[in-house]
């Protein structure tokens, strides 16, 4: 077991959402599932209590808490495209699977995990500083899922 996790808080959901993510993203599995040794105010004994996943290399625990805590665009997964194609697929994933749309680049998935689906050349446009990310960040701006075609035009002037 790694040393430092994050650990997401699900009301009831974190196994669905670790089997969702799985097969959803490239270096992603599930591991093991906890269930509660008793009952607890959101569950009962031997309902999944911590399921141990990895979603984009990255090691989590999501932990079935119940309805007192919700997710918030304070933490998001950051997701480094490198084309269209490959950002729509991730977008459409993770909208089309009961998620939601918000702004530039951003959606949440159906459990409202907060996920920024970014193409790579627009974090190099913004990273490279001067009139070209200043063009970019306002092509940007107006955007839901992000277009490269767009950000494309936006660095040539």
């Amino acid at each position: 077991m790694p040393k430092a996790t994050v650990c997401l808080w699900y009301d009831k959901d974190a196994e669905a959402a670790a089997r969702f993510y799985s097969a959803t993203f490239p270096d992603s599995s599930i591991g093991a599932v906890v269930t509660a040794p008793g009952d607890y105010p959101s569950g009962k004994k031997g309902d999944p209590l911590l399921v141990y996943f990895t979603v984009l290399g990255i090691p989590c625990v999501g932990l079935n808490g119940g309805t007192q805590f919700q997710h918030s665009e304070a933490f998001s997964f950051q997701l480094v495209t490198a084309d269209q194609a490959e950002t729509d697929r991730y977008w459409n994933a993770i909208v089309g699977a009961g998620g939601q749309e918000s702004q530039c680049g951003w959606c949440r998935d159906r459990w409202g995990v907060s996920w920024q689906i970014t193409p790579k050349i627009l974090i190099d446009a913004l990273a490279g500083g001067g009139e070209a990310a200043r063009r970019a960040f306002e092509a940007i701006m107006p955007m839901g899922k992000i277009d490269v075609a767009t950000i494309e035009r936006a660095i040539r002037g």
